[in-house]
């Protein structure tokens, strides 16, 4: 007999504490979260008491409510933001708790409002920020994010169909992505990370120097860090505590160098960007900077991302993503990149990890830098893989291997 959405829903929910943040006895849990994702909130809440947290924090967001901002506060105090907040936060990383970050954007939301506004907000929101991200790019906590669908991000994924007939549809393909309907989705799930940290295992031993992307639009020589390390699956905390940062998440990714990314990409998926769609994106890199970008649409927004510090026009990640995943099988463009870069390859601008270099816990930024690391206040991933782009692994002596061959792993 076929599952209800309310057993799908409750599995999902499982899902989320015990592989998505690996809840622990006794660990407290903080959930970030908008108004829309109240009833998925609460089944995590449960499942996180029933795991023996002592305490879980909900605070709930409402993306209405900050476009109003936009619509009417002081042009002066949009970069305002609550300190409470910010400590509360940093306070949970340090505190070795479990953060999980579930949304449910309309990508379109913010697509008629000023770049100016959003840029000050952005801004004002990083800062203050800076040491809960720290914290989270070294894997100091267990972190997550994911997502649930809302009313207007399914009328943007199926515009088609009748607003409850599209959250239905991207609810059934959120929980075929999440592989919700397997018979043990947390024994699944556990033996699809197992996997994905084999492959990362078989990248670390070759040791490739470059890696070459080579499609439509596309011929693009993405230099490896120094002491560069691939990640995929689970992430360990300091404790010894294996996490998933993101759910889905079907990506090995590494640091690019810094300054050794050179060629031309076309992103082959549209990009969500601070409620603005970024489509048909062209970049070209020089010495590792972005020089140039084109798009049909959403260019606007995306310079300033780009304008954030001049880290952000520079490589923080390099994925590689297999088109055989359970989130590229549903043949959905989700416009959203928690999903769409766990059906493509993709690339980041802005900050590396610490985990995608040996020791990396232990270093600090300007050690990190050294090895070709970049850091930034921002991280924008977009997705440059599919059918038609082919991935070779390039060694020190000028070798290469076939990663990706038809979008399928090719070692």
């Amino acid at each position: 007999m076929p599952l209800t959405f309310e057993e799908r829903l409750n599995r999902y929910a499982a899902l989320l504490v015990y592989i998505g943040v690996n809840l622990q006895a006794g660990q407290r849990l903080l959930i970030s979260t908008d108004l829309e994702c109240a009833p998925l909130a609460r089944l995590i809440t449960k499942h996180a008491y029933q795991a023996g947290a002592p305490l879980v924090n909900v605070i709930w967001n409402d993306a209405l409510t900050a476009r109003v901002r936009f619509q009417h506060a002081a042009l002066e105090t949009l970069s305002t933001f609550p300190q409470w907040r910010a400590d509360l936060w940093r306070e949970t990383a340090e505190r070795g708790d479990a953060f999980l970050h579930v949304t449910s954007d309309d990508p379109t939301l913010l697509a008629d409002i000023d770049p100016d506004l959003i840029d000050r907000e952005r801004l004002g929101r990083q800062g203050p920020l800076r040491p809960f991200t720290e914290l989270m790019r070294r894997n100091a906590f267990a972190w997550c994010r994911a997502a649930a669908p809302s009313a207007a991000w399914a009328s943007r994924v199926f515009p088609a169909l009748p607003a409850d007939e599209a959250v239905a549809r991207l609810w059934d393909h959120v929980f075929t992505a999440n592989r919700v309907d397997e018979p043990d989705p947390v024994q699944a799930w556990r033996d699809h990370l197992q996997a994905l940290a084999r492959r990362a295992e078989i990248l670390n031993e070759r040791r490739y120097r470059t890696v070459h992307f080579r499609g439509p639009g596309t011929d693009l020589n993405v230099g490896l860090a120094d002491t560069h390390l691939w990640v995929g699956g689970a992430s360990p905390t300091p404790a010894g505590i294996f996490f998933a940062g993101n759910l889905p998440t079907e990506e090995l990714f590494t640091a690019p160098h810094r300054t050794q990314v050179s060629g031309t990409v076309r992103a082959t998926k549209p990009l969500s960007l601070s409620g603005t769609l970024v489509r048909d994106l062209e970049v070209r890199f020089k010495d590792g900077r972005i020089v140039s970008t084109q798009a049909s649409e959403g260019e606007a927004a995306l310079q300033r991302a780009l304008d954030t510090d001049e880290g952000a026009r520079y490589l923080g990640e390099v994925a590689l993503v297999s088109t055989q995943s359970p989130v590229a099988g549903t043949g959905t463009l989700f416009l959203d990149s928690l999903y769409d870069e766990n059906a493509a390859c993709h690339l980041a601008f802005g900050f590396s990890f610490s985990e995608n270099f040996e020791r990396g816990p232990e270093l600090n930024l300007e050690e990190i830098a050294a090895l070709g690391g970049n850091d930034s206040l921002t991280h924008v991933d977009f997705m440059i893989g599919s059918a038609d782009v082919e991935v070779d692994g390039i060694a020190e002596d000028g070798s290469r291997q076939p990663l990706i061959r038809g979008g399928r792993w090719a070692f």
